[in-house]
């Protein structure tokens, strides 16, 4: 899987030619915050009254699926729950991860804008988030690209993170991304 970046804005996710844009909400976040505030407030505040409402709850392991075509470029609108954000540790960043990667999987997409859970709120760095990320996706080849939500500065720590991995793979010392204990 290959890694690109676009920052957390709209007026960059307007520039996004993926079908799907994938985002994490938690429960007790009223209004949305991260990528899915943004998507909130584009859509007029259509993902706080399915909050309100009780039609989306932010609860670990519920998946959401909310068109996003006229008002936004993607087809398809992912908002994965993540419950309670002051418990999202490696195990359910893990957990979530693997639930997307299996959703994206399973609609036959390739590519897709994706914010990684923990990320808006920097309850997980930037580099360590992309390394579970890539661990996980090694099990999945057919996701060719997803393109992460990350600021500039984020983004380059990750790209330097990913060059010095490739050329310790190069040089024959394997991979130094740490398995779950």
């Amino acid at each position: 899987m290959e890694l690109f970046f676009i920052a957390p804005s709209l007026r960059k996710l307007d520039l996004a030619a993926t079908e799907v844009l994938a985002c994490c909400i938690s429960e007790p976040e009223r209004p949305p915050r991260g990528v899915a505030g943004l998507v909130d407030f584009r859509l007029a505040g259509r993902i706080s009254r399915f909050l309100q409402r009780g039609d989306m709850t932010g609860r670990l392991g519920e998946v959401t699926l909310v068109p996003g075509k006229p008002k936004l470029p993607f087809d398809k609108l992912l908002f994965f729950g993540i419950g309670d954000p002051s418990a999202l540790d490696e195990r359910r960043y893990r957990a979530v991860v693997k639930r997307m990667l299996e959703t994206l999987s399973g609609l036959r997409t390739r590519t897709a804008v994706v914010e990684l859970p923990g990320r808006h709120d920097g309850r997980i760095e930037a580099d360590r988030a992309a390394d579970l990320l890539l661990e996980q996706a090694a099990e999945l080849p057919e996701l060719d690209s997803w393109t992460l939500v990350e600021t500039p500065e984020s983004a380059r720590l990750v790209s330097q993170r990913m060059i010095q991995e490739r050329r310790r793979v190069r040089r024959g010392e394997g991979a130094r991304v740490p398995r779950e204990p």
